[in-house]
Parts: C-alpha cells; sequence; structure tokens
C-alpha cells in the first residue's frame, strides 16, 4: 500500500521519477564534496591560526558529532514528511555552512561552521540517498555506494586545485560551492517527490537509531569491515595532508589532496569496476585489498616515498569502495520501503562514529607518539579489522 502510494503521489508531477533520481544523485555528491573541500585547506588553516594537529582532528570532531546528532534526529524525517522538505533544509544549510566558512576568521568559527556543515551532512545524506532508492530499485544501492566517494573525491580535488592554481582560496573554494548549492536549490522546485508522508513525524526526531529485525544479522556480521574502511577514511580526511607535508616533507597542498582524493576516487572506481560481482564475493576480497593497500601506504610513510603511498592509497581504496558496495548492497535490500531512511541512519551513524572516533584518539597520541607512529599503529588496527572481518565472512558461510 505504501509503495501504491507513492507512485500515486509522484505522478502527479510533469516529470519523470527518473529526473529526481538524477538530481539525488548530483545533490548527494554536492554534499559530500562540499565536506571534503576543507581537507586540503587544514594546512593553510594550521597556519593562519596557528593549529596544532590535535585542533584539526577537533575540528573535524565537531562536524561529525554535529552530522551524528542529525542522523539520530532527523536522519528518518524524510520517511514521514516526505525527501523534498528535509533535502531543502539541507541544502539551505550547506549554504549557510560555506558562507561561515568563508568568513572563517578563527578556530571558533571554523568550528561552528563545522558543525553547520555536519548537520547538513546528517540531514542530506539520508533523504537523498532514500530519494534515490524511491525512484531507481534497481541501480538505488550501487548509486548510494558511488556518490559519497565522487563526492569525497570532487571535493578534496577540487579544493587543492583551488588551493594550488587560485587566488584566495580561503574564499574561492567555498563560492564555488554556494553557487552550485543555490543552483541546486532551484532545481528542487521542480524535482517530483518520491515519497508519501505519513504520520508519526514528531516521534521520529527523538534520537533513536532504527535497525529492522530482518537488517540486524547482515549489518553485525559486516561492521568490523565498515569500521576498518571508515577509520581509514577518517585518518585520511582529518591527519593525512599533515603526514604528507610534515612526514614526507612535501609542501605542496596539491599532493596532500591527491593523496585524500586517490583513496576515494578508487573506491568509486572499484564500485562501478565490480558493480556486477556478488556481494558476498566483494566482503570477502574488499578486507583483502584494505588490509595489502594499509600495509604499502605504511611502508610509503616509513620510506618517505609518495609514489608508494599513493600506490597503497590505490589498493586501499579498492578495498574500501568493495567493502561498501558489499556492505549497501547486501543490506540496503532488507529493509521495506518505509524502513529506508531509518537503515541508512543508522549505517551512517556507525559509519561516521568509525569515521571521528579513532581520528580523535590518533590526534590525542600524536604530542606523545608522534606523528609516524601514530600512522603505524592506525594502520596496523585497520589490518586487524579487516582480518577479523575477512574471517566472519567465512565463518557465515559455512
Amino acid at each position: 500500500m505504501q509503495a501504491a502510494s507513492v507512485k500515486c503521489h509522484a505522478d502527479k508531477s510533469p516529470l519523470p521519477s527518473s529526473v529526481m533520481t538524477v538530481f539525488s544523485f548530483a545533490g548527494a555528491i554536492l554534499i559530500a564534496a562540499s565536506s571534503s573541500a576543507v581537507t586540503p585547506l587544514y594546512r593553510l588553516y594550521q597556519q593562519s591560526m596557528h593549529l596544532t594537529p590535535l585542533m584539526v582532528t577537533v575540528v573535524f570532531a565537531v562536524y561529525v558529532v554535529s552530522l551524528l546528532v542529525a542522523l539520530l534526529t532527523v536522519g528518518g524525517l524524510s520517511d514521514y514528511v516526505g525527501r523534498r522538505p528535509v533535502i531543502l533544509a539541507a541544502l539551505l544549510m550547506n549554504g549557510a555552512a560555506m558562507i561561515l566558512f568563508a568568513r572563517a576568521g578563527d578556530v571558533g568559527q571554523l568550528i561552528l561552521a563545522r558543525a553547520v556543515q555536519g548537520v547538513s551532512v546528517g540531514t542530506g545524506t539520508t533523504a537523498l540517498g532514500a530519494a534515490i532508492l524511491d525512484t531507481n530499485r534497481v541501480r538505488g544501492p550501487l548509486l548510494n555506494s558511488v556518490t559519497a566517494f565522487l563526492g569525497l573525491t570532487a571535493g578534496a580535488l577540487g579544493a587543492a586545485a583551488l588551493v594550488t592554481f587560485a587566488p584566495d582560496p580561503l574564499h574561492l573554494v567555498y563560492d564555488v560551492l554556494l553557487g552550485i548549492t543555490v543552483l541546486m536549490v532551484a532545481l528542487l522546485w521542480a524535482m517530483p517527490e518520491s515519497a508519501a508522508s505519513k504520520p508519526g513525524a514528531a516521534a521520529s526526531l527523538w534520537p533513536h537509531v532504527s535497525v529492522p529485525p530482518q537488517s540486524r544479522p547482515i549489518l553485525m556480521r559486516l561492521t568490523p569491515a565498515n569500521v576498518a574502511t571508515w577509520s581509514l577514511g577518517g585518518f585520511y580526511l582529518s591527519l593525512m595532508p599533515t603526514v604528507v607535508a610534515t612526514t614526507m616533507g612535501v609542501a605542496s597542498p596539491w599532493v596532500g589532496g591527491v593523496v585524500v582524493a586517490t583513496l576515494m576516487l578508487a573506491a568509486a572506481i572499484a564500485v562501478a569496476t565490480f558493480k556486477d560481482w556478488p556481494a558476498r564475493r566483494l566482503v570477502l576480497s574488499g578486507p583483502i585489498a584494505l588490509a595489502v593497500g594499509v600495509a604499502v601506504s605504511l611502508l610509503g610513510i616509513w620510506q618517505h616515498q609518495v609514489v608508494l603511498l599513493l600506490a597503497g592509497t590505490v589498493i586501499a581504496g579498492f578495498g574500501f569502495g568493495s567493502i561498501f558496495s558489499g556492505t549497501m548492497r547486501s543490506l540496503l535490500p532488507t529493509a521495506h520501503p518505509d524502513q529506508r531512511a531509518g537503515l541508512l541512519s543508522a549505517f551512517y551513524v556507525q559509519s561516521y562514529l568509525a569515521l571521528a572516533l579513532p581520528a580523535v584518539a590518533a590526534g590525542l597520541s600524536i604530542p606523545r607518539l608522534g606523528l609516524d607512529m601514530t600512522a603505524y599503529i592506525y594502520g596496523t588496527v585497520v589490518i586487524v579489522l579487516a582480518a577479523i572481518s575477512m574471517m566472519a565472512s567465512l565463518w557465515s558461510g559455512r
């Protein structure tokens, strides 16, 4: 009955539902790109605001905490009020964050901008992802698997290019993203709604994690690999530019941005390349590639070889994409239409906790252990989690 209601509602729009698929795909990429555009600028903020590596991870953690608060409160709201109102709120907050970033003059203002951005990402990610699933059930899981990686790649690489080759990067990066956000807000008014409203919106705002009973065994089995991949992503997005600049002696922000973008681009390529592979093969082979890639990357840091670091990042990125795609393709089909946003919210709560908490722990460890040793320990933990995931998948198969 819910599916029929949604179809009837969508049919009232003069535009086909496929237009909403394209819009939601672009919107999810924009939200992710806006979040990673800050990463290549951290070195500039460190110099102008005199930030330590710990402060950088604190700024990053504030972003993730606000994102998690949004996921826990409004993450499933679009299941009740429809996708378009929630997407509009996310885009407006993304625009506000870009304005705050452009005007940030100290660490307090930078933290405020990151907090607003976190709410935007937490609000928009689930609504846009659910809209993709609403309008394209066949390719929806694949599209949801690749949007984050494409967005993170575009944001990190685009910002690094502007920092290196364009004037006034601390403002131009955000001006470009603000312009795109305004365009997306204008386009949203013409988009068809893909989900019918239902009672219970106010009650859904109470902080909670909603995992449908039929989805829980799969989520539990895939948790070690998911934690490993997002922990690695958190290290790259918060501290990798500092590792490249400090440990490897490469001052150009372009190189640090390229290393971060390489991880995400390799993950996106893996999702597209292995789209016809069974999900089980992905969750078995992904941890192997992740472990090997991290080991090669650590060797590159030890040898101060950027080429070796990039090679390991490519391999780890393929593992990242394989694990993420296999997880999404295993998990999302288990949810009913009115459970999709809630399940996505719960999945991203786990993912973003893994993104933030280990990165903050690394930031706290750097003054005592040093940047190199922290990276070695961090990478070892990721490798161990990947091994646990592979053994869990093999055991479940038996």
